[in-house]
């Protein structure tokens, strides 16, 4: 029983840092460099993107047996389109503001490395439960990610977080941290930090 439930925390844990999908695996890099200019917009991104993972990955376990291997992908993406529609139209109804920001990025969701990826690969594999653990622990990763690049983009490109002023009127802002480089700059430094840390502990 132990050992079982060793391996449930695994497949949620895994995620956030042993199989991080944009630290380690690399997926999801396209939202995750264009979209993480703030940390508001790398929450609603992460938390999209996070509702069509764990929904899309409970159906496809749901109906794995039934689905005909010739056109798995094809399903797979049928019913990630379902949800990423969904997120998007709530998006647009509730908060306007933040569906302009993220402009086409969430129906792009739709061919989402990572959101495919952990279809194919592991809930047309596994159990709901055992899914539904991979797909919080790959959505928990995920944000923790975009939230944390936004956040210093942000910071640093602006003087505030969350929208909140943290800088004071003394900082000049850096305006190439709210622009592409400023995003692969940030990214390359995290991925290096977590190439470092796993090193030493290897």
């Amino acid at each position: 029983m132990a050992r079982k439930k060793n391996k449930l925390t695994y497949e949620f844990l895994k995620g956030i840092w042993d199989e991080n999908p944009v630290l380690i695996s690399l997926l999801g890099l396209c939202p995750a460099l264009a979209v993480t200019n703030s940390a508001t917009n790398g929450l609603a991104m992460s938390l999209a993107t996070g509702f069509v993972l764990l929904c899309s990955s409970i159906l496809i376990s749901l109906i794995r047996k039934i689905i005909p291997s010739q056109v798995r992908i094809a399903g797979f993406i049928v019913i990630i389109a379902t949800f990423v529609t969904i997120a998007d139209r709530y998006l647009a109804a509730f908060f306007p503001a933040i569906s302009k920001d993220l402009g086409p990025f969430v129906p792009l969701i739709v061919v989402n490395c990572l959101i495919l990826g952990r279809q194919e690969a592991f809930s047309s594999k596994n159990n709901i439960g055992r899914s539904m653990l991979d797909s919080l622990g790959m959505t928990t990763g995920f944000l923790f990610v975009l939230v944390i690049l936004g956040a210093i983009r942000e910071l640093l490109g602006s003087g505030t977080v969350f929208g909140l002023e943290i800088m004071g009127d003394w900082f000049n802002p850096w305006m190439v941290m709210i622009l592409p480089p400023g995003a692969f700059f940030t990214l390359g430094i995290l991925i290096g930090i977590v190439n470092l840390i796993n090193n030493k502990r290897a």
